[in-house]
C-alpha cells in the first residue's frame, strides 16, 4: 500500500504505542499524527475544506495507521464511520458546525439506544450508547436517536455529553471506547434528521473501517518479525547461529507474509466493490465473508508469527503481544461476525434473504 506516513511520524507511533494503551485513549502525540495525516478529514466533503476519499484511499490511511498504532487507526476509523453517516443522512443540509474543522475527530454510535423527545426548541435527548470509540477525545458524536418510533441520527457536541469509562478489553484497550451519556440534551432541527438503514455498497464500506486496522496491525507485527530475522536472534536450543538458517522457520516467515499479504489484497478488492456502488444482497453477502476470511487471516498470521518468536513475543515490552491482542479483539467486531456472515450468505443465495 503506499505510504502517505512519514518515517519521523511513524516512530512518533511506534513510540506512544504502550502509552495509548495504558491510558486506554489515544495518546495526544498520536491523535497529532493522525491529524496531519489527513485521516480525520478523509469524509469531510469538499465544501468544507475536506476530501471524501474514496473507500479505497480511506482503507489505505486506516491500515497505514495500523500498522503503527491499530488503536489510533481503530479511532480514526469510527471517525470516518460519523461522518460518513452525518454525510449521508443530512446531505447538502450538513449542519456547517459539525464539519468547520475538517481535522476534529468525530465519534458516533447507530445503535439507537436513546429516545428524544420533540419539543418547541428541537428534540430532547435521553440515553446511552455502549462502546462508541474515541469518545473522550472527540469534538462532535453522531448518534442513533429513536423519536416518537422513528430512527433519526443526530449531531450533537461532545462537550454536551458524559462519558462512562466502561471499556476494559484485552485488546484495543487504547482505543477509548467507553459509553456516552445524554441527560436532556437540547438537539436542535437542524441537526437530527430521519435517518435509513445503510444501503448495501454502505455498509460494506463501513465494515472495511473496522477491518483496515486489523489489516495495518497484522502488517506491524510481520515488520516486528522480519526485524527479529534481520538480528542475531537464533531459535533457542538449536545449533543454528540465526533465525533465517532453519528452513522451518523461512517456511512459517513466508506462510505468515502471504497470509499477510492476502488480506491486504482482499480488503482493497472489497473496498473497490464498494466503490462500485453496485452492490446486490447476494454481493453484499459475500462480501461480508471476504472480510471475515481476511481477519482469520490476520490472525492466522500473527500465530505463526508468535511460534516463531517463542514466550518472549509475549512479553510485554514486545509489541507483538499488543497487535496479537487488538487483532484478536478487533476481528470479533460485529461487522466480522463469520456465523452472521456464512446464515445470510445462505439466505441470499436461497433467494430468502
Amino acid at each position: 500500500m503506499s505510504e502517505t506516513i512519514g518515517a519521523g511520524q511513524a516512530r512518533i507511533l511506534l513510540a506512544n504505542a504502550a502509552k495509548t494503551e495504558q491510558q486506554e485513549r489515544p495518546a495526544a502525540e498520536s491523535l497529532d499524527v493522525a491529524r496531519r495525516a489527513g485521516a480525520f478529514a478523509l469524509r469531510v466533503p469538499e465544501r468544507f475544506g475536506g476530501t471524501w476519499a474514496d473507500a479505497a484511499t480511506t482503507v489505505r490511511r486506516l491500515a497505514e495507521l495500523g500498522r503503527y498504532c491499530p488503536a489510533t487507526a481503530w479511532v480514526a476509523g469510527t471517525c470516518v464511520t460519523a461522518k460518513t453517516f452525518v454525510g449521508d443522512v443530512f446531505g447538502a443540509e450538513a449542519p456547517d458546525e459539525f464539519f468547520a474543522d475538517p481535522e476534529s475527530l468525530a465519534c458516533g454510535s447507530g445503535h439507537p439506544t436513546a429516545t428524544g423527545v420533540r419539543g418547541p426548541d428541537g428534540v430532547r435527548v435521553d440515553g446511552r450508547w455502549a462502546y462508541v470509540s474515541g469518545c473522550e477525545d472527540a469534538a462532535w458524536a453522531g448518534l442513533a436517536v429513536m423519536v416518537d418510533g422513528t430512527y433519526m441520527f443526530a449531531a450533537i457536541p461532545a462537550s454536551d455529553l458524559s462519558v462512562e469509562r466502561t471499556w476494559d478489553a484485552a485488546g484495543l484497550r487504547g482505543t477509548g471506547s467507553h459509553t456516552l451519556v445524554a441527560r436532556d440534551v437540547l438537539v436542535p432541527e437542524a441537526r437530527i434528521r430521519p435517518a435509513r438503514p445503510p444501503g448495501p455498497a454502505l455498509h460494506v464500506f463501513y465494515g472495511t473501517t473496522v477491518l483496515a486496522p486489523l489489516v495495518g496491525a497484522a502488517r506491524g507485527a510481520l515488520d516486528v518479525t522480519d526485524a527479529m530475522f534481520a538480528s542475531d536472534r537464533k531459535p533457542s536450543m538449536t545449533a543454528y547461529a540465526r533465525m533465517g538458517e532453519s528452513p522451518a522457520a523461512r517456511q512459517w516467515l513466508a506462510e505468515a507474509t502471504l497470509l499477510v499479504d492476502r488480506a491486504e489484497r482482499t480488503l482493497l478488492a472489497i473496498a473497490d466493490a464498494a466503490d462500485g456502488g453496485d452492490v446486490s444482497p447476494a454481493d453484499h453477502a459475500r462480501l461480508h465473508l471476504d472480510m471475515v476470511d481476511a481477519a482469520r487471516d490476520c490472525r492466522a498470521a500473527v500465530e505463526l508469527m508468535l511460534d516463531l518468536h517463542g514466550a518472549s513475543g509475549f512479553a510485554s515490552a514486545n509489541p507483538l503481544q499488543r497487535y496479537w491482542r487488538d487483532i484478536a479483539v478487533g476481528s470479533r467486531h460485529a461487522h466480522l461476525r463469520s456465523y452472521i456472515g456464512v446464515e445470510r450468505y445462505g439466505e441470499a443465495l436461497a433467494g430468502t434473504a
